[in-house]
């Protein structure tokens, strides 16, 4: 896999995994008793902890990463492992 590849492979992965993590721990200010800014959403974070997030999201992005990158180069887990045998294509239907 080349480093570009790579590079645009492990983004894919902190994206999701980003969009996994923001919601926990969040409260709003109601649930923590803080006091609401004039126009703010009802919906809005007191704490949002976003430096904290970003760096779990990196950990963990880095580690499922580092599963698929290996599993890239030693193929512990293939496409004729993952579909059953009546979905796949016919011998010779995917090119090699």
């Amino acid at each position: 896999m080349k480093l570009g590849s790579a590079l645009a492979v492990y983004l894919l992965f902190w994206t999701v995994t980003l969009f996994a993590i923001l919601p926990i721990g969040v409260r709003t200010h109601e649930e923590s008793g803080a006091e609401r800014v004039p126009g703010q959403a009802d919906s809005a974070p007191s704490a949002p902890m976003l430096a904290k997030k970003a760096l779990i999201t990196t950990v963990v992005s880095a580690v499922l990463f580092a599963i698929f990158y290996g599993n890239f180069v030693y193929g512990w887990v293939g496409f004729d492992d993952v579909v059953p045998e009546f979905l796949r294509p016919p011998a010779g239907a995917l090119p090699r």
